[in-house]
């Protein structure tokens, strides 16, 4: 019988899990990105890698400009479209935090707080009213 070349058993084997597959959020634990991982894997409104595009998505709005924010409210923003929406993101942030265990759940609450924290605009004085 010949023998099988190596690149033939090689590709019988599943493939490796590579770090990219990996939830890729600064400042959580290990333990918190293997839980948002299992549940990227076991929910059905999930895919993988939502909650780290999510979590992108929120950081990016909530550093920008208050130029920038002022504009969206006021003309809005086309982008939102293609590029997604940081209020539906934050929302689904919200519901993986009510999914995740007690523990996993403060931590990463702990790093959106912080970034909510962030997105206080402060309202300009209306017309006619005295500052």
């Amino acid at each position: 019988m010949p023998r099988r070349r190596p690149a033939d058993v090689r590709a019988s084997f599943p493939p490796r899990r590579t770090q990219a597959s990996r939830p890729a959020i600064d400042d959580v634990s290990l333990r918190a990105l293997s839980e948002i991982a299992r549940l990227e894997r076991t929910r059905n409104y999930l895919q993988p890698g939502d909650v780290t595009v999510a979590v992108r998505l929120w950081r990016d709005h909530v550093r920008r400009s208050e130029r920038q924010h002022w504009h969206d409210y006021e003309w809005g923003n086309v982008h939102w479209y293609c590029c997604g929406n940081p209020f539906e993101a934050r929302a689904l942030l919200d519901t993986v935090m009510n999914a995740m265990s007690p523990r996993g759940a403060r931590e990463f609450r702990k790093i959106i707080n912080r970034l909510d924290a962030a997105y206080s605009i402060p309202l300009p004085p209306h017309y006619g009213e005295e500052a």
